[in-house]
């Protein structure tokens, strides 16, 4: 019997072995974007978490020096998923090892292009900046994909795929990526913020906290299908709902007396601000020979 064939032939290599890094790979093999064995998972020390993935998933790994050498030479394209911590150590051994033509997806919050392509030693290698969101774990995520120049149209097809599989894909100019992290990348706290208050309230309305927390994920579940679904603006439907001098309307009052609408505003500005700045302080402590 004559194997299906993939929408991605080449070997992808995990560099880093953490949770987004499974979640991409969980979104790839439930979706037969790419055959288990042509992802590799490396990692430092943890071996139970390479044995594991390869229970789930049928997906190989090592931490073996010489293993992991061979893989990161071989591998077409590969996706950095390590801690920004580890970025600097294992950029410099990567950019040994690797030809002109390895696409290098990255995963690490706060480190630009530039600086990427730097601690490899490569000032021309074809790079993916990406900014996923926790929900890409449950295939419902949003990723900012940022290129550098120098990739292939094939290649820019390869990484859309890669992160497709665990949720929508918002190609943007890097300068943007910040921008995309306040609202998407942090997003899901805010609503998990609020989801908290209403399960509060609803305790203390008498409910019992299962009662508030199924009604409470249901009502934020169902909203978000409405505007997915119907294809109206969330100011339109909340307008529906909001009958003159009724109990929605009182309620919506009490928020805007706390200007809620500003406050989240400015929380995903801050959060975009901050993004920014955790950038360039994590790119000062690199050293000063490897920054552009």
């Amino acid at each position: 019997m004559t194997q299906a064939r993939m929408l991605i032939e080449e070997r992808i290599c995990f560099f880093g072995a953490g949770s987004m890094a499974e979640a991409v790979a969980r979104g790839l093999v439930a979706r037969a974007v790419i055959a288990p064995g042509n992802i590799t998972f490396l990692n430092r020390s943890d071996k139970s978490k390479l044995e594991d993935l390869k229970q789930r998933y049928g997906t190989p790994g090592t931490n073996d020096p010489v293993e992991k050498e061979q893989v990161l030479r071989t591998s077409p394209i590969i996706i950095l998923a390590m801690k920004p911590k580890d970025a600097a150590e294992a950029l410099e051994q990567l950019g040994k090892l690797i030809g002109p033509r390895t696409v290098i997806v990255s995963m690490i919050a706060g480190l630009s292009i530039q600086t990427l392509r730097s601690l490899l030693g490569r000032p021309e290698q074809p790079v993916v900046r990406t900014m996923p969101n926790t929900s890409s774990g449950i295939g419902l995520g949003v990723t900012g994909v940022s290129y550098s120049e120098g990739l292939s149209d094939e290649q820019r097809r390869t990484a859309r795929l890669l992160f497709e599989s665990v949720g929508i894909v918002v190609e943007t100019k890097e300068e943007k990526i910040d921008a995309l992290t306040g609202i998407s990348g942090s997003g899901p706290a805010y609503v998990y913020y609020m989801m908290e208050a209403l399960i509060e309230a609803g305790t203390r309305g008498g409910l019992t906290p299962d009662q508030a927390r199924d009604m409470t994920i249901q009502t934020v579940l169902g909203a978000a299908q409405m505007v997915r679904q119907t294809g109206e603006e969330p100011s339109e439907l909340r307008r529906k709902v909001t009958s003159p001098n009724g109990a929605t309307q009182a309620a919506i009052a009490k928020l805007d007396e706390s200007d809620f609408y500003g406050a989240v505003i400015r929380a995903a500005e801050r959060c975009s601000e901050r993004s920014a700045e955790m950038g360039r302080e994590l790119e000062g402590k690199l050293p000063k020979s490897d920054q552009a």
